[in-house]
């Protein structure tokens, strides 16, 4: 079955150098079959880290029977969740989607694959919308979150009707792309990288070629603007729609105004939290890419995020930040979000990684953050597929 976009997005597409798979890859969302036939040898043999982390996720009360999916018709989000309707209980329910999904394809107990089939298909028949300031990205956080269940369900032979996944596709169209599609040229990185990273999995369950290409020509674009490398220059390479100014660039940056490292990261002055969402969405795109047979790991993309990974991950290891680096000042941490790009860069391709590997093994197992990061070293850990 395949799903295109609506009509009155496709006519709004510039040309793009990007080029969709010609064949497509299922499961391909993130994670790929062979990955989890790999999980699931470990899982079943009782290995670590994953028989911790696979337990750890079935013991999250989103799991268990008892949750129920609550859709609402048009969820409200606001800035920093005020108002809140529906945002909170449309994000649980889409990582417990996620959650069932694997523990279904991982474990094989048919009540997980109903689990998230049942959340699924409650969101397809209910919900017609977002609103309020952070509608997008909200919808980049779960049309995400949507797209890896969708595609673990659809392709695992566990019963979804063809109507249903139909219904499902349609939700994605036409409630989640439409906000997500074509990005933003906000000064938070981690906003549109959410929403590249949301389209671009949504356009692989649907077989999207145009969109894929469109996000993924926006993803491109703004990597090199939210990781600093001293090959740029002086200062950091400016984002779509805006000024590259020094003090232009310098305000985009938080008030950081000295780029000398590998790595500098453009939240980083807000917080480490908030540059762990942009380093998380760069990693998800770039695993569904090497599935979809594109290996954006060995492009400037992953070696910005190998960068960009150990430089943040040296000051929630406990370094000392320097004057230079935002005053001397930083909201600490950086969060559950190095687990599949430290993976990727370091346990399948070879680089050293100290600093990103010490925060990686101190996080582990790592739940959910509650957004769109679930699960990874179930996952991820050490996976060589």
């Amino acid at each position: 079955m395949h799903l295109l976009a609506p009509l009155l997005l496709l006519t709004a597409y510039l040309p793009t150098g990007y080029t969709a798979p010609s064949k497509w890859i299922h499961p391909g969302v993130m994670i790929s079959q062979s990955q989890l036939d790999f999980v699931k040898n470990k899982v079943n043999s009782g290995q670590q880290p994953w028989s911790d982390a696979y337990n750890a996720m079935l013991g999250d009360k989103t799991m268990t029977p008892e949750h129920k999916p609550s859709p609402h018709t048009i969820v409200e989000c606001g800035p920093y969740s005020d108002p809140d309707v529906g945002c909170k209980v449309e994000r649980d329910d889409s990582l417990a989607a996620y959650g069932s999904a694997l523990a279904w394809a991982i474990g094989g107990d048919k009540a997980h694959a109903n689990h998230a089939i049942q959340i699924m298909d409650a969101y397809a028949s209910t919900i017609q919308g977002h609103n309020n300031s952070n509608a997008r990205l909200q919808a980049g956080w779960v049309g995400s979150v949507w797209a890896r269940a969708g595609e673990l369900i659809r392709y695992t032979d566990a019963g979804w009707d063809e109507d249903a996944i139909e219904r499902f596709g349609k939700m994605l169209s036409n409630v989640y792309m439409p906000l997500t599609v074509n990005g933003t040229d906000q000064n938070v990185a981690n906003w549109e990288l959410a929403m590249n990273e949301a389209a671009i999995g949504m356009a692989v369950f649907l077989e999207d070629s145009a969109s894929y290409n469109r996000a993924m020509e926006l993803f491109k674009a703004r990597v090199p603007a939210t990781i600093y490398m001293k090959s740029d220059g002086d200062y950091p390479v400016a984002a779509r729609g805006q000024s590259s100014d020094p003090d232009a660039i310098i305000d985009w940056w938080f008030g950081q105004s000295v780029f000398k490292e590998n790595g500098q990261s453009q939240e980083l002055c807000r917080d480490l939290e908030h540059t762990g969402y942009s380093f998380a969405s760069i990693s998800h795109v770039a695993e569904t890419a090497r599935i979809q047979e594109d290996d954006l790991y060995k492009t400037d993309i992953g070696t910005r995020l190998r960068y960009g990974l150990g430089f943040q991950s040296q000051f929630s290891n406990g370094k000392e930040i320097p004057d230079w680096v935002c005053d001397g000042h930083l909201n600490l941490t950086l969060g559950p979000v190095t687990e599949v790009g430290y993976n990727a860069l370091s346990f399948r391709m070879g680089f050293d990684m100290p600093e990103t590997k010490k925060w990686t093994l101190k996080e582990r197992p790592v739940g959910t953050n509650g957004l769109f990061v679930a699960f990874e070293t179930l996952t991820h850990a050490e996976n060589p597929a």
